[in-house]
C-alpha cells in the first residue's frame, strides 16, 4: 500500500498513480471545471480574472485546464493565447495546429522504421575434402 498526502488538502490516501491528489479532491476540482466551462458557455466575453473570482477558482487552475485543452475560448474573446512555438493565436491547449504537426512529424522521422539490412550472398568454397583447424 502506497500512502501519499494530498496535494490539495493534506489528507492522506492510497496512492495508485497520477497526481497526487485523494479521490474526493478531484471530484471537487471537477465540479469546479464544469462549473467553470458552464460559466464561460454563458459568459463568451468574461476575462480570466472575472471567470477566477466569480468561479472562486484559481486562475492557474483555469491556465491549467486550457493547456490540457479541456477548455476552449471563442473567436473574440478577450482571453489571447499563443502558441508557445511560434506565437500565433490559439484557441486552446499549448500550441497551434501547425506546430502541432511539425513536432509529429518530427517525431515520426525521429522513429521511422529501420530500413532492411541487405542480405550479403554466402561465399561458397568450391574445395571440397576434409578440414582440419591448426592448434
Amino acid at each position: 500500500m502506497n500512502l501519499r498526502n494530498c496535494s490539495r488538502c493534506g489528507k492522506m490516501f492510497n496512492y495508485i498513480g497520477g497526481q497526487t491528489i485523494c479521490e474526493p479532491c478531484k471530484k471537487a476540482i471537477e465540479e469546479d471545471f464544469q462549473k467553470v466551462k458552464q460559466y464561460i458557455a454563458d459568459n463568451p466575453r468574461a476575462s480570466l480574472k472575472q471567470i477566477a473570482e466569480d468561479n472562486e477558482v484559481s486562475s492557474k487552475q483555469i491556465q491549467q485546464w486550457i493547456r490540457e485543452e479541456r477548455l476552449m475560448f471563442a473567436e473574440g474573446s478577450p482571453i489571447q493565447l499563443q502558441c508557445e512555438s511560434c506565437g500565433e493565436s490559439i484557441l486552446t491547449g499549448r500550441f497551434c495546429a501547425k506546430c502541432k504537426a511539425k513536432m509529429a512529424n518530427n517525431l515520426n522521422n525521429t522513429f521511422a522504421k529501420p530500413k532492411p539490412v541487405l542480405e550479403q550472398p554466402i561465399k561458397k568454397d568450391n574445395k571440397a575434402g576434409m578440414r582440419f583447424l591448426d592448434t
